[in-house]
């Protein structure tokens, strides 16, 4: 494997994979993963050939948290304020931000930050038998990272909060049935299987619409259904006027792959 902390690579058209790169260390975060992670989302969010953003963790493990390393020098040192900078210099929530789809595939112990972050993306994928811990209450830290916002809308209140308060492990399977994540393969078929999946996004999906419907998403989290809606409405104007939309209904009639324009900015 490369010395770089995050690797980054396109095994199909349309599709970009980032994997977090210290096996040896479970892929612990540090400052300098989180700087160059949220640096790789920039660039794909920034180039039209990438439609669609897979992230997972090199060797047996997805992300096992913030590096322990790293929080034995911050408690040394009562240096709450350096968190951020054990995280990086991004809020986690930046994964939200990014313009296109982001799908974790979870192949093995996802934990802290890790989970924070795997949470922050938009669709989860996870490998049979992996674990799943908030874990912050058993190192008398807090729900951290946008936990405390996240959780509770993938799973409501109560489950929430025994997720966070008790820090126990989860496996994939329960969460599955939690809503946390979407599917559950054999490891082996992990990677291929999400792959597979935005490969088709990539080739099938107008990059436009799947930015708008992904900021409508979030965004309407905190709305009440009637402004919710006439969102919509005044959205679903300005989508008929794109050329996404004539060539997607043209593809549909004409029965061939559309063509579709990379992400539209000022959508």
């Amino acid at each position: 494997m490369s010395d770089d902390v995050v690797l980054i690579e396109r095994p199909e058209p349309g599709v970009a994979v980032l994997t977090l790169n210290r096996p040896d260390r479970l892929n612990a975060w540090t400052g300098v993963l989180g700087d160059r992670y949220f640096g790789l989302l920039d660039e794909c969010a920034a180039d039209p050939s990438v439609k669609v953003i897979v992230v997972t963790g090199a060797g047996k493990g997805f992300c096992a948290g913030a590096d322990m390393n790293e929080l034995q020098a911050l408690g040394a040192s009562k240096g709450g304020g350096g968190a951020a900078a054990a995280a990086g210099n991004r809020p986690q929530y930046t994964t939200t931000l990014i313009p296109k789809p982001v799908i974790a595939a979870i192949n093995g112990a996802c934990a802290g930050m890790g989970l924070a972050q795997a949470l922050m993306c938009d669709m989860r994928f996870a490998a049979a038998g992996a674990k799943l811990t908030t874990s912050f209450s058993q190192r008398g830290l807090i729900a951290e990272w946008g936990l405390s916002w996240v959780l509770p809308r993938l799973v409501g209140t109560a489950r929430a909060f025994d997720l966070l308060l008790s820090g126990r492990v989860v496996l994939v399977e329960e969460a599955a049935q939690m809503g946390l994540v979407n599917a559950v393969v054999p490891p082996e078929e992990l990677l291929p299987y999400t792959i597979a999946y935005a490969a088709e996004l990539a080739a099938k999906a107008s990059p436009t619409s799947m930015a708008v419907m992904k900021r409508q998403v979030y965004a309407d989290w905190d709305k009440g259904l009637i402004p919710a809606h006439d969102d919509a409405v005044e959205l679903m104007k300005q989508s008929m006027r794109r050329p996404d939309f004539v060539e997607g209904v043209s593809s549909y009639l004409e029965k061939r792959p559309p063509a579709f324009t990379p992400v539209d900015p000022s959508a």
